[in-house]
């Protein structure tokens, strides 16, 4: 009798070991989506920040074309 005891609890261990696993897995993949998502937040953030920093140097380029243009020599 005692040996099918050893033999019950091994497996009772096993089964509670696969299951620690899958659970594990599982809190793996949902750490991995969470990850994705920041990631793409990210991704679109620097996409705006870019934007804004070409519409500021598009600003500043254009008010300086106009200010050179304000005091060139008119040909006439």
């Amino acid at each position: 009798m005692e040996g099918s005891r050893f033999v019950k609890d091994g497996l009772w261990h096993d089964q509670r070991f696969e299951a620690q696993e899958r659970i594990m897995a599982l809190q793996f993949g949902q750490v991995e989506k969470r990850l994705e998502r920041i990631e793409a937040l990210i991704e679109g953030l620097e996409r705006r920040l870019w934007m804004t920093v070409y519409g500021v140097v598009a600003v500043i380029l254009t008010q300086a074309v106009q200010g050179i243009l304000e005091f060139a020599p008119k040909g006439g």
